[in-house]
């Protein structure tokens, strides 16, 4: 099994927003914010190469949208998505799943394209996308909270295509490929996918917008998009104390700058960062 880490660019989003209850005063020294509040953050994905299948675990924003919805979350950044993978070595055909931890514009974004004559189509013509059943229903009529993360125009095409799979949710975890185990979580938003990948007895989970960032590791340190923060609380402790237990990896998705890490407990018995590691070396 081969992993290669596809950075798709950067964006902004509100400090505020990303840190939840915790003071300015300590998040600031986390992930500086400019002088709009706004802090910048990565859209990192994953493409796991099992010989077999190419996957990709989500897909950024993509670069679809107008002007006006750029404007409130300011993408940059000298990679995107396609080019990303094609310096790893891929190109679009070569990709056979999408695994959709949830349909959020930012993680969902770069599943479709918009083609020279205006058609919104699947970016990965041979590939099957998968996604949570409960989720894309949740996705489909959103709640006011969520609505203007969820934008039909990244779903709904892939449905008129074809190419849409869904997995029921589960209370346990669901063995999804051979060393592939997906984990329904519910507190960020309804039954998002959480990838666990294990090879050659070594374990990496990705972690979605459970634990954005390596700034996100202390439990209260939860995003105020999450619809039930307590769920999240208890869903990332259940996390961090399986993945020390087990000497897992965590790969972080918003991270500005770190995509995955080791973890140990400090002196006071707190789960914090180990070692920055490189995710293309762990296999």
């Amino acid at each position: 099994m081969k992993l290669s880490v596809i950075e798709t660019g950067k964006f902004k989003l509100d400090g505020g927003a990303m840190f939840g209850v915790v003071p300015k005063v300590m998040w600031k020294r986390i992930n500086p914010p400019d002088e709009n509040n706004l802090c910048t953050w990565a859209m990192r994905c994953l493409l796991v190469d099992t010989g077999e299948r190419r996957i990709l675990i989500d897909t950024g924003m993509g670069d679809k949208q107008g002007e006006k919805f750029r404007s409130h979350f300011h993408p940059h950044g000298d990679t995107d998505l396609l080019s990303s993978l094609a310096d790893k070595g891929y190109s679009p055909d070569d990709v056979t799943d999408v695994l959709i931890t949830h349909m959020h514009f930012d993680h969902v974004g770069g599943a479709v394209s918009r083609t020279e004559t205006g058609d919104l189509v699947p970016t990965f013509p041979k590939a099957v996308y998968w996604a949570a059943q409960k989720h894309l229903n949740w996705a489909l009529e959103p709640n006011p909270r969520e609505a203007a993360s969820f934008l039909q125009e990244n779903i709904v095409p892939l449905q008129e295509a074809g190419v849409l799979q869904l997995i029921p949710d589960s209370e346990e975890d669901v063995e999804w490929l051979p060393g592939i185990r997906l984990r329904f979580v519910y507190g960020h938003t309804e039954a998002m996918l959480l990838p666990i990948i294990t090879c050659q007895g070594k374990t990496l989970a990705y972690c979605a917008d459970l634990i954005p960032s390596s700034g996100h590791l202390g439990l209260p340190y939860v995003m105020s998009y999450d619809l039930r923060p307590l769920h999240t609380m208890d869903e990332k402790k259940r996390l961090l104390d399986e993945a020390v237990a087990g000497n897992y990896y965590l790969f972080f998705e918003h991270d500005p700058s770190i995509a995955c890490i080791s973890l140990k407990k400090d002196d006071r018995g707190r789960i914090v960062m180990d070692e920055v590691v490189d995710a293309e070396q762990i296999f």
